[in-house]
């Protein structure tokens, strides 16, 4: 049976098949037309899923946006070009628009519009910039310092001027927004409309109350079956806006009140100067102050893939854009809805998130077994009218119809439809979106916060980790441990180190030392409020500003005041960071620092300790080699400094782009060895993973020495397993790689293109589902194409969480693992959701469809199926798919993309707890009155009360029996999940009010204590014939090494189970 089944399915779900990650919209529209009309409440089936037809017009919006903006420029640009286009283009727009000062403008002390400054930026008006005297004019009417930034006494008044840097966005659903979709399934309509008939009619024959009880128990139970289920999609809506709200949480580095600080995104005001480095989002419009080699990319806001060099020439920055380059400082000009991203976001706002496999994978089931619902419903009721009939035909009575007849049609209707409502699991796709919701908010209480809904239940099939080093395996707190310098080796961690390399090498030696760290450094000292000095940066650049603030400290070096000429940032592809500098006497010098391989290979000369420059010999590189090996093997970073004798440049007016950064010729100054500890628990982590089929790589930017001790620490690199290097990994050809791939397991020295390489082959070659990390900008690549991209939220860039998935918000390697745990989890308590609501299914639609087969009734009235329902649905939802996940998850293999969603394990359940079900209900059917020696005037009534209350608690058993599939103890952290707990006692207690005090609505009669006790045995003989079943054996098509179904296999002992 289960193999017909499955054979049947198996073609209809096809069609329900879509990608975890940026889904094709025919696969998104082939599944929502296979749906068809077997929907009871399509507004709410399809509350959480995109509208195609919407999403086309508001990308057509944001094209329009970003054409209008790219034809400004091009206009622009012409204008700049030709002044008779400019003036030709200011005649045709009718003139330069005047601004006003407004009294609260001129009462808060500035002198320019908001309208004004606004248009400067977004306009590109470098006319109006000039008219307003530049930066230093603007800054003067928005009445700031730029050295000390706004105060923070002005915030206020400046937001209630400017305005506040926020967008518009869709209004948050009320509660009874929630409650009026509820109401919107048409068979509670139906069932609504046949209550009301019932009450009126009932009203006219019986009076009041009698009459009104049948129809009054159907309103109540329909109103609070809506309630519930709009209390559970409200909540799940409360906690996917506390969700969103930490994704929009962003922070930049400000200037204010003279020290320069952390604040959020939603803070900034007009008048701000801001901070920028590599992979931050520009937060607001503004000009730029200051900076070098500062790039843009606009192609969120243009289209355009060319990044745009910003510099004084065109120092105009545009809100929602990507800094690819270089750093610098912006004068915040226009924030929220009056730059040109605000209007982006507010259409963003509407946009929906992508439906997730499982949600789509469970509509298939609804449709399906909704299907043969409606079948099941449309036969009962042509039974019911047949029997009714030929009893009619046979006591010669088809031409006299009564009032009464009419009453018992429409109560076959009622039946019939409430079929429907039980039969059509409308809960199922939803309860995917609840248990979703529900990991997500556990999870950002674990710091890992899920940006993509389709991201938590693909963690759950990862087969693949390849994992950054610095600061996810290590702590990321830097520390210089060693120092090189002058062919001394020395550890740092002695308080006195630093005095006895005085004693033996010059002050020029240190001076220089000093100075290659200080003036060539993407990171700043600045001060704090309370006069303590803070390093702000990478902790790389913060271990090497820290050891200078002590080389000042101890050796009383005092730093010059010096120049920048030219900066090139430190990134991920050069490994190396260049400054040039001019010193107070004229003299020019370049200081490189960076991976120490490429850093040696640029130096001819190295500085002895009298601070002269000599040539370097072969036997000192050789030298140099060794102790970076050496560093390397005790698990240390490496990094060299250098520097170049530019020597004094006569032209004092040239521009920091007109010289050339030199590539050779470099003088070696130092070696340090920077420590950074491996993470505590890093190494359990890493065995956790290997113990649930998932391989961790390493994919790092470090020496391959350092790479190999750490790997080995953290029990990455194994027997067998392979070291290799990015350049020796890029030469490989396509075959070699295939080959080579299965075997890595670090890569040092890699370029984030080496990342996205292994990434894509490990997916299209390997069929893994792959995990990946990244900070920098260069990881974005990687991070998209990966099933599963995980940024640093820390140490990761603006750019790099944007193209993620989830960001781990701490850093931490062993919070990927609590990601992967949740993600099992999901997936196992929607396939314990969806056995017990197919085995409910069946035995009611079965119970009802034979019954008014052979007596012409249903033994389950409507307010009793409504209640099944709701415990099979909302609260089965509740019960079932948010049990937090157990350890024994992280001992199973991943599951495989291509295992069937109900499996063999879940048939062989379903099929034998349905049975029971089944036989010990017909029984009661056809023989209880003489099994129960039931006799009088109330038999019938006591028999179909024991008969409902038996099936309730047959499901509050089997729901329990659910909580384990392949286990036999079932009670195992039972008390761990209060959901269940809660729901397990509500349902009972509810039950026992349903039979003794709601008869009369319910159409039940009190039991004897007896008869609940049979009841609660028979119900629980459930769990018997679950730990029976679990000893059938249910063997897999494929080998477990190759897929797994997400079980173990049967216990075989005390330990297992």
């Amino acid at each position: 049976m289960a193999n017909y089944l499955r054979t049947k399915s198996g073609a209809i779900m096809k069609n329900f098949e879509v990608a975890g990650k940026n889904p094709s919209e025919e696969a998104q529209r082939r599944w929502r037309e296979a749906v068809g009309a077997v929907v009871k409440n399509r507004r709410r089936r399809f509350r959480n899923i995109p509208d195609l037809d919407q999403r086309s017009t508001t990308q057509a919006k944001l094209t329009r946006v970003k054409t209008r903006r790219r034809e400004t420029q091009e206009r622009l640009r012409v204008a700049i070009l030709t002044k008779a286009a400019a003036l030709a283009f200011t005649d045709a727009a009718g003139g330069k628009p005047k601004y006003h000062l407004s009294d609260d403008v001129i009462s808060a002390g500035f002198q320019i519009s908001p309208e004004e400054i606004s248009s400067v930026s977004r306009d590109h008006k470098i006319d109006s910039l000039t008219k307003h005297g530049g930066i230093p004019g603007i800054s003067h009417k928005l009445g700031v310092n730029l050295q000390h930034g706004v105060k923070t006494s002005e915030i206020e008044i400046r937001q209630a001027i400017f305005g506040q840097n926020q967008y518009a966005e869709k209004p948050q659903r009320s509660f009874w927004q929630f409650l009026w979709d509820a109401f919107q399934d048409l068979t509670l309509i139906i069932l609504i409309i046949c209550a009301v008939v019932s009450v009126t009619v009932g009203f006219a024959k019986e009076g009041f109350p009698k009459g009104c009880y049948d129809g009054v128990g159907i309103i109540f139970t329909i109103f609070l079956v809506v309630t519930i289920t709009a209390v559970s999609d409200y909540r799940q809506s409360l906690q996917f806006r506390d969700l969103d709200k930490e994704k929009k949480k962003i922070s930049m580095q400000v200037t204010r009140d003279g020290c320069r600080q952390k604040v959020s995104i939603y803070e900034l005001v007009v008048g701000d100067v801001v901070h920028l480095s590599i992979g931050d989002q520009v937060p607001a419009d503004g000009l730029l102050i200051s900076g070098y080699s500062l790039v843009i990319d606009e192609s969120s806001l243009t289209g355009e893939s060319e990044p745009v060099p910003i510099s004084e020439k065109n120092p105009f920055l545009l809100g929602g854009t990507k800094v690819q380059d270089g750093s610098g400082k912006m004068l915040v000009t226009a924030v929220g809805m009056r730059t040109e991203w605000g209007h982006i976001m507010e259409a963003l706002s509407n946009d929906e998130e992508d439906e997730t496999p499982l949600q789509v994978k469970l509509n298939g089931v609804a449709t399906i077994i909704g299907k043969i619902g409606l079948f099941f419903a449309i036969v009962t009721f042509i039974v019911l009218m047949g029997r009714f009939l030929a009893d009619k035909a046979a006591h010669s009575s088809l031409t006299n119809w009564s009032f009464n007849d009419a009453i018992t049609i429409l109560n076959f209707f009622a039946i019939s439809v409430t079929i429907v409502v039980v039969a059509v699991p409308e809960g199922l796709p939803l309860a995917v979106t609840l248990s979703l919701a529900f990991a997500m908010q556990r999870l950002m209480d674990e710091k890992a916060l899920v940006r993509h809904l389709a991201a938590c239940e693909t963690m759950g099939s990862v087969t693949c980790i390849c994992t950054d080093k610095t600061g996810t395996l290590t702590t990321n707190h830097m520390v210089v441990d060693k120092l090189w310098l002058c062919e001394i080796n020395k550890s740092t961690q002695s308080t006195d180190v630093l005095k006895e390399l005085k004693e033996v090498i010059s002050d020029k030696v240190f001076d220089i030392l000093h100075e290659s760290i200080i003036e060539n450094s993407g990171s700043e000292v600045v001060r704090n409020k309370n006069g303590t000095h803070t390093v702000m940066g990478t902790p790389t650049e913060t271990a090497l500003l820290e050891f200078a603030l002590e080389l000042e400290k101890s050796i009383q070096i005092k730093a010059k005041e010096c120049k920048k000429l030219k900066v090139e940032p430190f990134n991920s592809d050069k490994k190396k960071m260049s400054t040039i500098i001019s010193l107070p006497n004229g003299e020019n010098h370049a200081f490189c620092k960076g991976a120490s391989e490429i850093v040696l290979q640029m130096c001819d000369k190295i500085i002895d300790k009298e601070g002269n420059t000599i040539e370097m010999t072969e036997d000192q590189r050789k030298t140099i080699s060794e102790v970076i090996d050496g560093f390397a093997c005790d698990a240390l970073r490496t990094l060299c400094v250098a520097y170049k004798d530019l020597g004094a440049e006569n032209d004092s007016d040239i521009k920091g782009e007109e010289i050339e950064m030199p590539n050779d010729g470099y003088t070696f100054i130092a070696l340090f060895g920077i420590k950074d500890p491996v993470r505590p628990g890093v190494k359990e982590a890493v065995k956790t993973c290997h113990d649930a089929g998932i391989m961790v790589r390493m994919v790092t930017g470090d020496n391959i020495n350092t790479a190999k001790a750490i790997a080995k620490e953290c029990g990455i690199l194994t027997e067998g397993g392979l070291a290799i290097e990015g350049p020796e990994f890029r030469s490989k050809s396509s075959e070699e790689m295939k080959e080579l791939i299965p075997k890595i397991q670090v890569m040092a020295r890699s370029l984030p293109l080496d990342k996205h390489t292994l990434v894509t082959n490990l997916k299209k070659l390997h069929d893994e589902v792959v995990a990946v990390t990244g900070d920098g900008t260069n990881d974005a690549p990687a991070l998209h194409e990966a099933d599963i991209g995980l940024a640093m939220g820390i140490a990761g860039t603006e750019v790099a969480k944007e193209n993620a998935d989830v960001i781990i918000m701490d850093d931490n390697f062993t919070t990927i693992i609590n990601l992967a745990k949740w993600g099992r989890s999901v997936y196992i308590n929607i396939q314990k959701f969806v056995q017990f609501q197919l085995t409910v299914n069946v035995v009611a639609l079965v119970v009802n469809f034979i019954s008014a087969s052979t007596t012409g009734s249903a033994p389950l009235t409507i307010v009793q199926l409504l209640w099944v329902n709701l415990i099979m649905d909302t609260l089965g939802a509740l019960a079932l798919a948010t049990e937090p996940p157990n350890e024994d998850l992280m001992t199973r293999p991943p599951v495989s993309k291509s295992d069937d969603f109900i499996t063999k394990v879940m048939w062989r359940n379903i099929i034998g707890q349905s049975m029971y079900q089944l036989i010990v209900l017909g029984i009661l059917i056809f023989a209880g009155k003489h099994l129960l020696g039931m006799n009088g005037p109330d038999a019938e009534n006591t028999l179909n009360t024991f008969i409902f209350n038996t099936f309730v608690f047959c499901q509050v058993f089997n729901e329990m029996n659910s909580r384990e599939m392949e286990k036999m103890n079932i009670f195992k952290g039972i008390f761990n999940s209060w959901i269940f707990s809660s729901i397990i006692l509500s349902t009972v207690i509810f039950q026992v009010i349903l039979v003794e005090f709601l008869g009369d609505f319910a159409n039940t009669v009190p039991l004897s204590w007896n008869l609940w006790l049979y009841s609660i045995l028979i119900g629980s003989v459930s769990l018997i014939t679950g730990a029976i079943l679990k000893f059938i054996p249910v063997h897999s098509t494929k080998d477990v090494g190759s897929g797994h179904d997400g079980y173990e296999p049967i216990p075989s002992g005390p330990d297992s189970v």
